[in-house]
């Protein structure tokens, strides 16, 4: 017997939460990793929302940006993680309120 396939409410619901506890996540840590871990988990409720409205209509148009929005996110990261390296060689701390004294 086949488990019933979820409406697309569940996963609509499932995609909310997630964003939220992303951007819970990007607004209340201070760690600069943490806050990239945070900025990921949003993308991908983005790309969990597109894929159930692609697949509820019919469409590939949601996969294909998924697929743009996955390049921009590894990219993100590439770039994202170089720069917190560089900002703890120098620093010694990845704390994003130490990070505004950068501009002295």
């Amino acid at each position: 017997m086949e488990p019933a396939p979820l409406n697309i409410s569940a996963y609509v619901v499932l995609s909310a939460i997630l964003f939220a506890m992303g951007a819970l996540g990007v607004l209340i840590r201070r760690n600069a990793i943490l806050v990239f871990m945070s900025v990921e988990l949003m993308l991908n409720a983005a790309n969990l929302a597109l894929i159930a409205f692609a697949r509820f209509y019919n469409q590939m148009d949601g996969q294909i940006l998924v697929f743009f929005v996955m390049t921009v996110a590894a990219a993100e990261v590439a770039v994202g993680l170089a720069l917190i390296v560089v900002i703890f060689r120098t620093r010694r701390s990845i704390n994003i309120d130490e990070l505004s004294r950068l501009k002295d």
